[in-house]
């Protein structure tokens, strides 16, 4: 998969690190592209009560999955067609789903998933995600493959986690942590009703952006399973507010 070039780690900062086993696939990534222009697309403002993006971490111990809001956003048309698109994530408010809201385990997860270690919230409070492009699904521009050593807990391959019958290829720049990669992913994106809807599941290297705690691991720690995985999963569904009537 020529898609998704690694990113979310949104996401992805959560967990993962390197070595050898099955090859689990992530998005490539590649240096920022031009955002697409659309200058008379109509622009439909992100619902961001019904928008989200998902992630999940993992190490051989175990997995942590949550959300990150989406703070603001718009899609933009051109008739049935999406031509550009932007959004913007909350760090700060990310959730941690698999622990108790109010346990103490699952504010010391979100304190570290926070700091320097990872998302280094207090000096990138936000993310953003700005489409470069959109075109039909093509199987064949879908992969790329990230070496992880096997364990219980090895993170699910994009053929596992990618969605159901995709429509589009979306590229676009990822920032996040002051790093800016473009990356490409299946998507199934519609227009029902006057609103956009879009879905998207993949695998990301948290390492592009910066987010390497624990991506190293010495032989005494693979030994022990004592690292993070690099790749993480970073899902996310999109949908906007209808289309104005004329």
């Amino acid at each position: 998969m020529k898609t998704l070039k690694s990113t979310l780690s949104i996401l992805a900062a959560v967990l993962l690190v390197a070595a050898c086993g099955p090859k689990e696939k992530t998005v490539e990534t590649s240096d920022a592209k031009a955002v697409a222009s659309a200058e008379n697309a109509t622009t439909l403002a992100i619902n961001t009560e019904n928008s989200m993006i998902t992630w999940i971490g993992s190490k051989p111990a175990g997995k942590h999955n949550g959300t990150i809001p989406i703070s603001e956003g718009e899609v933009k048309v051109e008739g049935t067609e999406i031509v550009a698109a932007n959004f913007q994530m909350d760090i700060t408010n990310l959730v941690v789903l698999d622990l108790p809201a109010d346990s103490e385990y699952n504010g010391k997860l979100k304190g570290h998933l926070m700091s320097a270690d990872f998302f280094d919230a207090e000096n990138h409070p936000t993310a953003t995600f700005e489409m470069t492009g959109a075109e039909k699904f093509d199987a064949s521009k879908v992969t790329s493959d990230l070496d992880e050593p096997k364990t219980d807990n090895t993170p699910a391959s994009m053929g596992d986690i990618m969605v159901e019958n995709p429509t589009h290829i979306i590229s676009g720049n990822l920032t996040m942590r002051g790093t800016t990669k473009n990356i490409s992913f299946p998507a199934t994106v519609t227009m029902e009703n006057g609103m956009v809807k879009a879905k998207a599941n993949f695998n990301i290297d948290r390492t592009e952006w910066g987010l390497t705690f624990k991506e190293r691991a010495s032989l005494a720690e693979k030994l022990k399973d004592d690292f993070i995985y690099n790749t993480v999963n970073v899902g996310f569904e999109i949908e906007t507010a209808p289309k104005p009537a004329l």
